[in-house]
């Protein structure tokens, strides 16, 4: 999401897309488990539709940006609609759940790790660090931040635009994918109510880390930073009772919000 917004696009449909991603990874494992067995060559199979699906769908997603020139909030609304309803219509407007002996197997790609540090946040501190890298040293990174910055400055730079932006909406979908490879084996199920407002977490920890909602500026560590306050946000209202839990949804969009003032305010004064 941090190379998305920096390119100066918007993904709305992310939560929605892990929903789709986890139903559809649920069943292609159930359906194989008759034939290959409760093994690790079923739940890598599953694995693999995620992935390849959320490549697919990010795919889809930047092509109708780029290609078709439809504005991304656009795009991404009408995806999120499209994957929350294919979930719901798979799911015969229930739960899809893994079978359960293959769920007990899968269990510690959630809950396993090396020693007390658990396999998601290895992941995410990988992804994490590979992404900054990606963002600061890699000429795709470089060509990111000037395409937000002015995407007409960059065309005439001899930057492929098109050819960027898409392959941010891509990474997007390869790493909605694996997120979903390490979700599934948490609860075991996917349904209609999978993933809702996990699209307005991302967007916020975003803004919160310092990416400018316009473009042109991206940082993340500073997303990182944005999870983690995020979290620590939620995990305080939650402890201390202060707020109704189905409120948290409302206080992300306040926090949104409010950073995206500041953010004008300090280019108002950066300006004068």
């Amino acid at each position: 999401m941090t190379f998305v917004i920096t390119a100066g696009g918007l993904d709305l449909s992310v939560g929605s897309m892990a929903a789709f991603l986890a139903g559809i990874a649920i069943i292609a494992m159930n359906h194989f488990v008759p034939i290959l067995g409760v093994n690790w060559g079923t739940i890598l199979l599953g694995m693999g539709v995620a992935i390849l699906g959320g490549i697919i769908a990010g795919t889809i997603n930047g092509l109708l940006v780029t290609k078709a020139g439809i504005e991304p909030f656009i795009v991404t609304l009408g995806t999120m609609g499209i994957f929350r309803s294919l979930i719901t219509w798979l799911a015969d407007g229930g739960t899809l759940s893994l079978d359960y002996a293959l769920r007990t197997l899968y269990r510690p790609v959630y809950f396993g790790g090396i020693g007390w540090i658990t396999w998601p946040i290895i992941v995410f501190a990988l992804v994490a660090i590979i992404g900054e890298w990606t963002m600061r040293q890699s000429r795709f990174g470089r060509h990111v931040e000037a395409i937000g910055s002015n995407d007409r400055v960059a065309r005439y730079s001899a930057i492929d635009v098109n050819r960027v932006k898409l392959l941010t909406y891509v990474l997007l979908g390869l790493l909605v994918g694996i997120a979903t490879v390490l979700y599934v084996p948490r609860l075991g199920s996917a349904s209609g109510g999978t993933g809702v407002l996990w699209e307005l977490e991302a967007i916020a920890a975003v803004i919160i880390g310092g990416t400018a909602l316009k473009g042109g500026q991206g940082r993340v560590w500073g997303t990182v930073i944005g999870v983690l306050i995020l979290s620590l946000i939620d995990n305080i209202l939650n402890l201390a009772d202060l707020v109704s839990p189905y409120l948290n949804g409302a206080i992300q969009g306040v926090i949104i919000v409010l950073a995206v003032v500041l953010q004008r305010e300090k280019q108002t004064a950066d300006e004068r």
